[in-house]
């Protein structure tokens, strides 16, 4: 291999290591100290190197896209949750209703006064 073709791996192992560096072949190029898009396809001797990029970009994508996928489940499940927590909180108010009117109504026939909900 040609100094510069190790120069461009060197920067490609540089960038699997740094956590969120976008890796393709401009910063690889830049990484190695070159002009941008100085890594072309239409270069035979680059064939193996720009696969090797494209590899290591699929994985450095990899988790950022299960994290967004996490993150959306999560939010989902939020807005299930409070959803289930609304519906059970007028569930509730309806039946605490229900039991004042009759409790007001058996003090009614009873002739008393009405009873609190929450005695001390």
């Amino acid at each position: 291999m040609t100094e510069a073709i190790t120069d461009y791996y060197a920067a490609l192992e540089r960038l699997k290591k740094r956590k969120g560096a976008r890796i393709n072949n401009d910063t690889v190029a830049i990484e190695a100290g070159r002009k941008k898009g100085s890594i072309k396809k239409s270069r035979p001797q680059f064939a193996n190197l720009i696969k090797a990029i494209d590899a290591a970009n699929a994985v450095a994508v990899r988790p950022k896209r299960d994290l967004t996928n996490q993150l959306n489940r999560a939010k989902g499940n939020v807005k299930d949750l409070q959803a289930q927590l609304d519906e059970s909180l007028a569930r509730e108010l309806s039946l605490l209703r229900q039991v004042f009117g009759l409790r007001k109504e058996l003090a009614a026939l009873r002739g008393g006064s009405v009873l609190p909900l929450h005695p001390r």
